[in-house]
């Protein structure tokens, strides 16, 4: 059985679409590859998705498991695909039954193909934080996806990208809720974005910084007008704060 769902690569500080491919063939020799340029990190996701999977209550599937993570000739880097490579597994499995088809929402979960997924998992199934979270929901936005699934700790940073749903989760049981229906993402206080975002506090302010009133313009210009910025000076002038 195949299944897919999409992702993202950072390339610089932009974020192009991937497209995650697992194919699972119970009648074949027990073994687990990934293919598509992986690093290190992304080879190790095979363990941890395994025990994220069983630890979490559900079967891990048998026989071949083949990851393709394309396009296949960009480097992929980094623990984000660990959430994709989980949750099509599950479906690949048949987890969550006959999922909707295209012209078909009969499914009433949340449908794979409109979303984009990231996050590390742990062993235990919780879902951690990752790198990229704003430039993933700029280019959901650009693709025209629904929205973007991504560990609860990142929900605030990625809702600042307008016209985007943010769906956050804490745990890959969350998000298998939400794909077979058993949890509703719009139910009241559930994965509430918006209130995380209001609740939220800098942990710094430039009132702390005492002088550089020339570098603390410059970094607020650049905020306003989304440029980057760097730093450059000796130890003990700010640069960290």
């Amino acid at each position: 059985m195949l299944s897919r769902v999409a992702s993202f690569v950072l390339e610089g500080i932009d974020a192009v679409e991937c497209e995650v491919e697992v194919d699972v063939d119970e009648t074949d020799l027990a073994r687990a590859a990934v293919v598509g340029l992986p690093d290190a990190a992304v080879k190790e996701s095979l363990d941890r998705v395994r025990s994220a999977i069983t630890n979490g209550g559900y079967r891990h599937p048998q026989g071949r498991v083949l990851v393709n993570l394309a396009p296949a000739d960009m480097r992929k880097e980094g623990p984000v695909y660990d959430l994709p490579i989980a949750i099509a597994m599950l479906a690949a499995a048949g987890t969550f039954g006959d999922l909707p088809r295209n012209g078909d929402e009969s499914g009433g979960g949340l449908d794979l193909r409109r979303y984009l997924i990231a996050g590390e998992l742990s062993l235990d199934g919780r879902v951690r934080a990752v790198k990229g979270a704003i430039a993933a929901a700029d280019l959901a936005r650009r693709k025209r996806f629904a929205g973007i699934v991504l560990p609860a700790d990142n929900a605030a940073e990625a809702a600042v990208v307008p016209g985007v749903e943010v769906v956050a989760v804490s745990t890959i049981g969350e998000l298998v809720g939400l794909v077979s229906g058993h949890l509703d993402v719009n139910a009241p206080g559930a994965l509430d974005v918006a209130s995380m975002i209001s609740r939220a506090e800098a942990p710094l302010d430039f009132a702390e910084v005492k002088g550089q009133e020339s570098v603390k313009r410059g970094l607020v210009v650049a905020a306003a007008g989304g440029h980057n910025a760097l730093m450059l000076g000796p130890a003990g002038t700010g640069k960290t704060m």
